[in-house]
């Protein structure tokens, strides 16, 4: 009998030249020494009136996460902005978290420029670039994150300081027990998804060989919003794959439409469903309900179920099982997890306009 490519780990390395799949591996490792970089975080702001998180990609959904975890306890608003620029209301009493791995992400340089300007409480993240040299510059609070990593990668840096820093404000509890159960779930969850794991006793293995050459779509609820944007974006940067997330109960009152009728389409696509023991019943039988109605399209379908007791356990161990799945089905696809060659090429192409540089000239005369 043939080994399949997924329980050959030679094969697998031959596909994944840069190692991604390490990332996963040692998931619990890296949101460890996340906690550590975090502890160093020092902040004596007043409470906000207001909280935005300003980034891109990678730097960006862990603002989403922090959100979606904080929703039921944080007593302030809170938006993650994708953009140049700050939303209008943002000022002297809003809290601008400005985060991009890299550093040098034109956009988040432009949201810090325009955080400047508007007298914001800042605080940065990143692993250096400009934003530390800027930040440094103008006597911003920052944390400097261990570099070297692609973005996507770099999760737990750029998520547990949001986390600690919001504890430390006073405007979250509980991030350190969650986080402690995290760390230890995790090793468990890198175990039973890794390359030593049998396709047959693997879940992420099993999902990646059954998704094969489909669109993937990732069904979330409630604090899973954002892990199923980033199970997605997990899918379009490692798989190579195009992608669709989307939220119970919103996704009933519009997606669900759109598969009827659609038997030929629907066999391009496979759907994910994340689900927690402890959701709702009200959920919980809305689920089943579009289940089964998908059913009768002919759609491949999964439940993801959820592992933990802390939400951030939750989220954290079910975000590391779409990485693996992720990278499984970009060796299975037979491409690199690793590059982004679509995104270089882009953001090549967009530094022949001197944005970027247009920025960093604004950030040198600003006082």
């Amino acid at each position: 009998m043939v080994t399949p490519i997924l329980d050959n780990q030679e094969k697998i390395a031959i596909v994944d030249k840069s190692g991604m799949l390490n990332f996963s591996v040692n998931a619990s490792e890296h949101y460890r020494k996340a906690a550590e970089v975090a502890e160093k975080i020092q902040v004596s702001y007043p409470k906000p009136s207001n909280i935005v998180i300003a980034g891109l990609g990678g730097s960006a959904i862990g603002g989403d996460l922090l959100k979606d975890w904080a929703k039921n306890q944080l007593k302030v608003p809170i938006e993650v902005s994708r953009e140049y620029q700050l939303p209008a209301y943002a000022g002297k009493k809003t809290l601008a978290l400005i985060t991009s791995y890299s550093g040098d992400t034109e956009e988040t340089l432009s949201s810090f420029l325009d955080a400047l300007k508007r007298k914001c409480m800042i605080f940065c993240i990143s692993s250096g670039g400009a934003l530390i040299k800027y930040a440094k510059k103008h006597n911003v609070p920052y944390l400097q994150v261990p570099g070297g990593m692609p973005p996507r990668a770099a999760l737990p840096y750029m998520l547990v300081p949001l986390l600690v820093l919001m504890e430390k404000t006073g405007l979250v509890k509980g991030v350190k027990k969650e986080l402690d159960e995290a760390i230890v779930l995790l090793k468990k969850i890198s175990f039973e998804n890794g390359p030593d794991m049998l396709t047959r006793d693997n879940f992420a293995k099993t999902v990646a060989t059954h998704i094969g050459e489909t669109a993937p779509a990732i069904y979330g609820v409630g604090v899973y919003r954002s892990v199923a944007q980033r199970f997605k974006q997990q899918f379009n940067e490692n798989a190579k794959s195009a992608a669709k997330w989307e939220v119970f109960p919103e996704l009933d009152h519009n997606e669900i439409v759109g598969w009827e009728g659609r038997g030929e389409q629907c066999k391009y696509f496979s759907v994910i469903f994340i689900r927690d023991s402890e959701e709702p019943v009200e959920i919980e039988s809305r689920i089943e309900i579009t289940k089964q109605i998908m059913e009768r399209r002919g759609l491949i379908m999964f439940d993801l179920e959820v592992q933990g007791k802390s939400i951030l356990a939750k989220m954290l161990s079910t975000i590391v099982v779409a990485d693996f799945t992720s990278v499984y089905l970009a060796v299975l696809r037979g491409v690199d997890p690793t590059p982004v060659q679509t995104i270089n090429v882009l953001k090549d192409t967009l530094a022949q306009n001197c944005v970027k540089e247009k920025i960093i000239e604004k950030l040198e005369k600003s006082s």
